[in-house]
């Protein structure tokens, strides 16, 4: 049987938190699965180590769009897929993979839209394979130990100082902030998380912080980004993939919600302790919530320096 999951979603935190779903569909069907994914998902990175994910197809843009319809349709074709799962309600993907000659099919009902990601991706996968399935997410990793020597003197923090949009960062000066005061009670390491395009970011909080034990992984890819979380002791940051992989390798983390959907976004863990702005709760935050400037430091600080307490 050839097995395949259709994921097109963006983001990194959003193929974290479907990566409990595929890993069951796999196990449930006693193969590994193909996904196709767009290629800003890391989802390559994510399950590099997964034996439940034996290929990747990369969902390139000129794939996503209608113009590309005949030509997905063909390269699915030529797999030869029995079976396939669709974690959307898009008529198009219905379409494509019936002109592939998929011919079992499980998706999502029609357009479904504005959902709570976990709860829908769960409710349709356990009806789909007869079973429960946990909501926690568990990225698998090798045993490769990380380069960076984490000494057991210092508890290792990883920064989650971007976000996918501006409205969704907490601030630089915040962060500092934090960081200053936690580094003056606490002997710490942190790990600052994020791509080339968050370099500037990354620069601003190195020049304005205390603090010289710090790490940027700008230069490293996830896999190698990965091979380094799963070593540290707490994730402080926005919402970003990075919590989501920190999430998924077992690490407490605090989460700043201040404009994005706190409940569809930390809900699905124990992992992940959600902050989010004065006045709302984690599931009156959303987009649009604007909340920068209703989330206190000292409020962050009181809840790292209880993690790292432990």
């Amino acid at each position: 049987m050839k097995v395949l999951v259709i994921q097109q979603r963006y983001g990194i935190g959003d193929m974290v938190i479907f990566s409990p779903y595929i890993q069951a569909i796999s196990k449930k069907c006693g193969v590994p699965v193909s996904i196709l994914a767009k290629k800003s998902s890391k989802a390559s990175e994510i399950f590099s180590e997964d034996d439940s994910v034996n290929e990747i197809i990369d969902l390139e843009r000129s794939l996503d769009t209608i113009r590309g319809f005949f030509k997905l349709s063909k390269i699915l074709k030529e797999k030869n897929f029995d079976r396939v799962y669709i974690f959307n309600g898009s008529l198009r993907y219905n379409l494509i993979v019936k002109h592939a000659g998929i011919k079992s099919i499980f998706q999502y009902p029609l357009y479904t839209s504005k959902d709570i990601i976990f709860q829908t991706a769960k409710i349709f996968t356990e009806n789909s394979i007869g079973e429960i399935v946990d909501t926690q997410p568990y990225i698998k990793t090798d045993k490769k130990k990380s380069d960076l020597i984490f000494d057991k003197d210092y508890k290792h923090i990883i920064l989650g100082l971007s976000a996918s949009g501006e409205t969704k960062r907490w601030g630089v000066n915040n962060f500092v902030k934090v960081t200053n005061k936690v580094s003056r009670e606490r002997k710490c390491k942190f790990y600052l998380a994020g791509g080339s395009a968050d370099q500037k970011i990354i620069d601003e909080f190195i020049g304005k912080s205390e603090s010289k034990n710090f790490f940027s992984l700008t230069n490293l890819n996830i896999k190698e980004i990965i091979s380094i979380i799963k070593y540290a002791d707490l994730y402080l940051g926005n919402d970003t993939g990075f919590m989501h992989i920190s999430s998924a390798l077992g690490l407490k983390c605090i989460g700043l919600f201040i404009d994005s959907p706190a409940y569809a976004y930390s809900g699905y863990t124990k992992n992940i302790e959600a902050i989010v702005p004065r006045g709302e709760t984690i599931n009156s935050t959303t987009h649009n919530t604007n909340g920068r400037d209703k989330i206190s430091s000292d409020e962050v600080i009181q809840k790292v320096l209880e993690h790292i307490a432990k």
